[in-house]
């Protein structure tokens, strides 16, 4: 186990046993998700889950937790980690409301199971998130896909969540609760933390109904200017864009816009057809294009960029990515949610090439306001990056999310090392 542990193995597995009724060896329980911990253990609640963080925190144990383990590759890899919490048991639904449009859901149930539920009462989450992502997993990574640009993120569907301290204190807040941590709204605080707060074990979502019918809306441009017009006009427009896709597979190529259109099937017929119009020259099919994407995800040997910025700064964005990727000779694929200021870079190229185009991007990009920050990346680049800022750059407002860190979690033995505090 890591530096600072006070007890001997024998101890900590006792206690931890006493804690849990499911322990195992990390090794032997297919739970590793990479953080190479020396015990695993998988709570069927949320009281067995503050008791295995009681544990942790007496032993000075560093804590990872794993959900789908989907995306346990983002982000800078822990330093330390002692005990695995797998939430995978925590799969229950616990309440659906139809009638009043909210779920209640363990941090561990897949959101394809949750989906197929609530569909047959004709509801959805609107997040476009893989099937095997963990409920927990998307709150805390903020995984959302194209239809952010009208539903929002994990954080803006978040009515109420339970969360367990480092310290093995169970705190709740929003919807449906009656405790809470004075000060702070936990969901928005937890959404994005990425395991470096605390252990998510329950949430609370607002839902919407599924639309009766959809309708994808494209086209391809040469000009970027052109491109962006579109985006703009499509976001902005009175026929109400579910999302605004771009995607474009190499520097200099085409660019390609996808509208989302939902509604009744009278109304989206009715809505494609004008979109069409606003775009020129675009085709409207009940079926997405095959270019079209949920939540991002890096291929092998691939690193994955996130470029946010404002929708008014898109031409800018694409012909600093464009200029940066000439410089460093690399050929990033383009693809995101253009019509909400979130674009995500795929590039696969050798780690130098792939540091000094995220250097360029920042660099370009810093007088715009954006954020360029690297979601992924092989181990090569993250060596790279390292001495250039690293995988997330300047962080705005770091002095208080240090302040965060250190009141929830005074030790930093929840994921060491995973964010820049």
């Amino acid at each position: 186990m890591g530096a600072g542990v006070t007890a001997e193995p024998v101890v900590v597995r006792k206690a931890l046993a006493d804690a849990c009724g499911d322990l195992r060896d990390a090794a032997d329980s297919s739970a590793d998700a990479g953080l190479a911990p020396a015990f695993a253990v998988f709570p069927a609640s949320t009281t067995e889950a503050a008791a295995v963080m009681r544990v942790a925190a007496e032993h000075e144990l560093a804590v990872g937790v794993r959900g789908g383990g989907s995306r346990v590759d983002w982000g800078i890899p822990v330093s330390r980690c002692d005990v695995l919490i797998d939430m995978s048991r925590m799969s229950a639904v616990v309440e659906h409301a139809a009638g009043d449009l909210v779920a209640r859901l363990q941090a561990g149930a897949r959101m394809g199971d949750v989906a197929a539920l609530l569909a047959r009462a004709g509801q959805e989450i609107a997040l476009d998130v893989p099937g095997d992502a963990s409920v927990g997993g998307v709150v805390a990574s903020g995984l959302a896909g194209p239809r952010r640009l009208r539903y929002g993120t994990p954080r803006d569907l978040l009515i109420g969540i339970t969360i367990v301290r480092a310290d093995g204190t169970v705190a709740k807040s929003g919807g449906k609760v009656v405790k809470n941590v004075a000060g702070y709204d936990l969901g928005k605080l937890f959404a994005g933390s990425a395991g470096t707060l605390g252990l998510i074990t329950e949430a609370t979502f607002r839902l919407h109904p599924l639309p009766a019918a959809r309708a994808y809306v494209t086209a391809e441009y040469v000009a970027v200017s052109v491109a962006c017009d579109a985006v703009a006009a499509a976001a902005n427009s009175p026929l109400v864009s579910s999302a605004v896709e771009l995607t474009r597979a190499e520097p200099g190529g085409p660019i390609r816009v996808g509208v989302l259109l939902e509604g009744s099937a009278d109304g989206v017929k009715a809505r494609s057809m004008r979109m069409a119009g606003l775009l020129g020259h675009a085709e409207a099919s009940a079926d997405p294009p095959a270019w079209w994407t949920g939540a991002p995800r890096a291929g092998a040997g691939e690193t994955l960029i996130r470029v946010s910025f404002w929708v008014s700064a898109l031409a800018r964005v694409l012909d600093t990515v464009e200029a940066a990727a000439g410089k460093s000779g690399v050929a990033p694929v383009i693809e995101g949610s253009a019509g909400a200021g979130v674009l995500y870079l795929r590039v696969d190229a050798a780690p130098l090439a792939v540091a000094e185009f995220v250097g360029a991007l920042r660099g370009a990009l810093a007088g715009e306001r954006g954020a360029v920050v690297v979601l992924a990346a092989p181990s090569g680049v993250r060596e790279e990056l390292a001495g250039r800022g690293g995988m997330h750059g300047t962080v705005p407002g770091i002095a208080l999310m240090r302040a965060v860190k250190d009141q929830f979690d005074p030790g930093h033995r929840m994921a060491p090392g995973r964010f820049p505090y």
